[in-house]
């Protein structure tokens, strides 16, 4: 099968490759962490690794098929694709296998566009949640976004790729993890049962190995004022049932 591709020999470790998450992330006990077993070893993670991928490496196939179909049939030049993820998976990263986390292997996620009316070869930083799919679909199809809607169309984006469009993203899980990701790659992770934070660089530290929330350098420490004021005023604002 499709499995058998890679050589478990042949699959290099993540960077943030730990055995053991160093605190309980609040989701210890869950399905996708249950299903390898503590604490992770450097064979068991590349097994996982070696079949992730090569279900990637699949998924691509299949893709291509399906451009080659619409291709086939002449409606290639009038259809909008969209690749993308619900959420990615730790594999080993920081501890972990599942997706229950914050971290970047799990909530930066793949996200491409092709079609009619879309640039060819631009990339963007702009931060976008996925429930803005359907009215941006909307706008590219030129149907009228019905007034329920409350996310935004991120269509602009795309005409305007420099320019941001979320200031700030924010992220959650049950009670037990909160996030705010910023424009300028910082970002910070609480974890309010436990009264835990995080606090990461991406520029300088894209891996999320250095945890700076408890750092005595005058940027981190002005950051994490700031994040953590955005933090509890978006909490606020959902009257978030965790505690503060």
């Amino acid at each position: 099968g499709i499995e058998g591709k890679y050589s478990v020999e042949d699959i290099p470790l993540p960077e943030n490759f730990l055995p053991v998450h160093p605190f309980d992330h609040g989701n210890f006990d869950g399905r996708d962490e249950a299903l390898l077993a503590w604490p992770r070893t450097e064979e068991a993670v590349r097994d996982l690794l070696r079949v992730y991928y090569s279900v990637i490496e699949d998924m691509d196939a299949q893709i291509g098929r399906i451009v080659e179909a619409l291709e086939f049939r002449g409606q290639l030049d009038n259809t909008l694709i969209i690749f993308t993820s619900d959420h990615g998976m730790a594999c080993g990263s920081h501890g972990l296998r599942g997706k229950q986390n914050m971290y970047e292997h799990t909530i930066n996620i793949p996200f491409v566009m092709a079609g009619p009316g879309i640039p060819t070869g631009v990339t963007t930083d702009a931060q976008i949640y996925l429930r803005e799919l359907y009215p941006t679909t909307c706008d590219f199809a030129g149907v009228k976004i019905p007034n329920t809607v409350t996310s935004e169309s991120f269509a602009s984006v795309l005409d305007f790729p420099y320019l941001p469009h979320h200031r700030d993203v924010y992220g959650y899980f049950k009670n037990t993890q909160r996030m705010v990701r910023t424009e300028d790659d910082w970002k910070l992770i609480h974890y309010p049962q436990i009264k835990e934070w995080q606090l990461f660089h991406l520029k300088n530290d894209p891996f999320e190995t250095r945890n700076l929330a408890y750092s005595d350098d005058g940027e981190a420490k002005l950051q994490l004022l700031k994040l953590k004021e955005k933090l509890k005023a978006w909490r606020i604002t959902l009257n978030d049932p965790a505690e503060p």
